[in-house]
């Protein structure tokens, strides 16, 4: 690893304050947890029951009885402590720490003698362990697990869900490898890779690091080891229609790691792939996988990603399809595939300090992500369209996989212990570190301590972001310290001004890579740093057929949507009038304090239709004021249309 890679700021030297970002953390910390907590453990009435809690009681002998949820239902438990963990360092509870040191009990008393831990086939198939790797996910829940086991012991210091996961590891590493002896297979679900080099980077065992490198490395290589795997097993699938030798895309094994050139198959697997991809690449300085990273980033992100940071067009596989197809109405855009987007622009930050992964991964933090959880915490979007009209997504087949409204949780509940994770742990994406750099990668009211060269500086960030402008940064520290401060400059801004202690800063002379680097001694100093947010239209890609002669709006990170509630029916009739003003004002007790957008429109007039399908005379319009929402805020007022996208002159 290069000492001039980055590494993020850890979590508990970072304070969230006030904000948008804080206000999100402190939901799931107060709501979200507690309410998940009841879900794993069936106390949620009208729900999907999901067993989750009492399937690790049947394995470990304390129940008896049946396992029952998807085959992966173990990783929900384990982002459930992954983000209790995440609160646990910053806000110690004795209380949630008691519960989580019973989970983790639990989860010792379940494992088994030699390390296998999985309740699914220690309670309904035992004679199947490893046999089904393709459908059934027993490397995807040991990855989140042990995702828990580092988030824990960092957290609080124990070592027992560590060592319960080290456990497991040892055998994981025990079975597969390109030994004679052992088993050539890898994850159907990717996670395991990048879970791994947080093993090895808190363990410093290298056979961690080595064995998320023979994941990596065997993925892609013949014969497709899928389909050897499902003939040894008497071709007999977990999920009946599933098309086991035919599906290679899907699972990113079309072709090994270092050549695909494009986003392909399962959204939220590629990109757990490609954050585990450079993870490796980033402890190993393996050149051929760091291109590899640059081409999948590319592709995903300039040819195959929503406005919103959403990702996977189809929910035909939850996946990518082909570039620039992107529809509105039937977008799949998991919110796991959001976080996962996060995961991988993180990363790529820290192989490579450019701003456009900052960029990215806040498109996809405050729009992506965020639409998957309500203002109170307690429903969820597993789906996130960017074009909503009721009627016609509860009465068409092709529509059925988008929700109207909210979920109180799903059979399949991946995506809200994976939001909650990520909020939880929003600290550690705000800063980066190497010996002689801080970056500043997200702006938040919050406080940071760092150290360089022997001396603790303390960050201070005074902001109102992403709806106001200005950012006051403050240094200070007993003694100074000499390195380099990196701001951001994000992508969306054109313009931007900063001052240091009172005098303007040329930013154009410090600009490098969407960052404003300032090297100097610091010690008690403050920054003042603009970033203009007018309200912008912003049109897509021609090839991308669904958005041509059509415009969405964006103010500073926040991608906007229009709703009925604000707008009325038929939002496909509006037309962004020429020449409107684009006004933003801030409502404190809209939506939990959002900036809003109003501006005029030209609405199509329906008077005198009445009773016909067709005329040829033109339909006449009217203009009309609308108002618009940020994106993630939509369907916290009740159901009804949705639209990102206008027509536009």
């Amino acid at each position: 690893m290069s000492k001039k890679n980055l590494k993020a700021v850890d979590l508990k030297r970072v304070k969230l304050i006030s904000g948008l970002l804080a206000q999100k953390n402190k939901l799931v910390r107060k709501e979200v947890i507690p309410y998940q907590w009841q879900a794993l453990n069936d106390e949620l009435p009208d729900t999907e029951p999901s067993h989750a809690i009492e399937n690790f009681r049947i394995a470990a002998g304390r129940s008896e009885g049946e396992f029952h949820g998807m085959v992966f239902q173990d990783s929900d438990v384990a982002k459930w402590l992954e983000a209790v963990a995440y609160q646990l360092t910053v806000n110690p509870d004795p209380e949630l720490e008691k519960r989580a040191d019973e989970v983790i009990d639990l989860i010792g008393e379940a494992q088994q003698d030699d390390g296998y831990l999985n309740t699914y086939f220690i309670v309904k198939e035992p004679e199947m362990k490893w046999k089904n790797l393709a459908e059934c996910h027993e490397l995807y829940c040991a990855g989140h697990l042990i995702e828990a086991a580092v988030a824990y012991y960092k957290a609080t210091g124990k070592d027992k869900l560590l060592k319960i996961m080290q456990k497991n590891a040892d055998l994981i590493d025990s079975i597969f490898g390109l030994e004679a002896d052992k088993l050539k297979g890898y994850p159907g679900h990717q996670e395991i890779e990048l879970a791994l080099i947080k093993l090895f980077n808190v363990t410093g065992e290298e056979r961690y690091r080595d064995l998320a490198k023979y994941f990596i490395d065997q993925r892609g290589q013949e014969p497709f080891y899928f389909e050897k795997e499902w003939e040894e097993r008497g071709k007999v699938n977990h999920w009946p229609d599933f098309k086991q030798n035919t599906e290679r895309e899907y699972y990113q094994a079309h072709a090994p790691v270092r050549e695909q050139n494009a986003a392909a198959g399962h959204a939220v697997r590629a990109l757990y792939m490609y954050s585990g991809m450079a993870d490796t690449a980033r402890v190993s300085g393996d050149q051929s996988l760091i291109e590899a990273c640059r081409r999948l980033w590319s592709n995903t992100t300039k040819k195959q990603m929503y406005i919103t940071g959403g990702t996977g067009s189809t929910v035909h596989g939850e996946a990518f399809t082909i570039d620039y197809d992107l529809p509105n109405d039937t977008a799949y855009t998991e919110t796991c595939a959001a976080v996962a987007l996060v995961f991988f622009a993180q990363r790529m930050l820290h192989l490579e300090k450019k701003g456009e992964y900052a960029d990215v991964m806040e498109r996809a933090l405050y729009n992506g992500a965020l639409s998957g959880m309500s203002e109170d915490g307690r429903r969820f979007f597993y789906v996130n369209p960017l074009e909503v009209k009721p009627e016609v997504a509860k009465n068409r087949n092709d529509h059925r996989h988008v929700k109207t409204v909210r979920q109180k949780w799903f059979g399949c509940a991946c995506c809200p212990p994976n939001l909650a994770r990520l909020l939880t742990s929003i600290g550690s994406y705000i800063y980066s570190q190497n010996e002689e750099e801080l970056y500043v990668n997200l702006y938040s009211d919050s406080q940071a301590k760092v150290e360089f060269g022997g001396q603790e500086i303390e960050i201070i960030q005074n902001t109102n972001y992403p709806w106001e402008e200005e950012v006051e940064i403050e240094l200070k520290a007993e003694q100074a310290a000499e390195f380099t401060l990196a701001l951001r400059i994000p992508g969306w801004c054109r313009k931007a001004a900063l001052q240091l202690n009172g005098k303007n800063i040329n930013i154009t002379e410090h600009l490098e890579d969407g960052y404003l680097r300032l090297k100097r001694s610091w010690q008690n100093d403050k920054l003042k740093l603009i970033l203009k947010m007018p309200v912008e239209k912003v049109y897509a890609n021609p090839e991308i057929k669904e958005d041509l002669n059509k415009a969405a709006l964006q103010r500073g990170p926040i991608v906007y949507t229009f709703e009925e509630v604000d707008n009325g029916k038929n939002l496909a009739a509006l037309t962004f009038a020429r020449e409107a003003k684009l006004k933003a004002e801030f409502e404190k007790d809209l939506l939990g304090g959002v900036t809003t957008i109003k501006t005029r429109a030209k609405k199509v007039d329906s008077l005198g239709w009445e009773g016909d399908l067709y005329s040829t005379q033109k339909p006449g319009s009217r203009e009309v004021e609308v108002k618009a929402v940020p994106y993630y805020s939509w369907n916290n007022r009740g159901e009804g249309e949705m639209a990102v996208w206008l027509n536009s002159n």
